[in-house]
């Protein structure tokens, strides 16, 4: 089992749950005040990136997520 899960909810943010971090990209952390689950934006519209706050419902976000297989990683030049 994971120390993390994360969800891909249909028509809406990304469930992270369990221990995780969240850093930028200059590697500086996220103070998440010890939650244990948080969403993360997946339209775009957020005004709290990366975090969701609701607004694929109002901008009516469309995706549905199944899961499958990837293929093995592209050998690195």
């Amino acid at each position: 089992m994971s120390d993390c899960e994360i969800l891909c909810r249909n028509n809406g943010p990304l469930r992270i749950s369990g221990n995780f971090l969240i850093k930028d990209a200059e590697d500086g952390v996220f103070d998440v005040a010890g939650r244990t689950v948080i969403s993360l934006c997946r339209c775009g519209e957020s005004q709290n990136k990366p975090f969701c706050d609701g607004s694929h419902k109002r901008v009516e976000f469309q995706s549905e997520v199944k899961a499958r297989q990837l293929p093995p990683p592209a050998p690195k030049a």
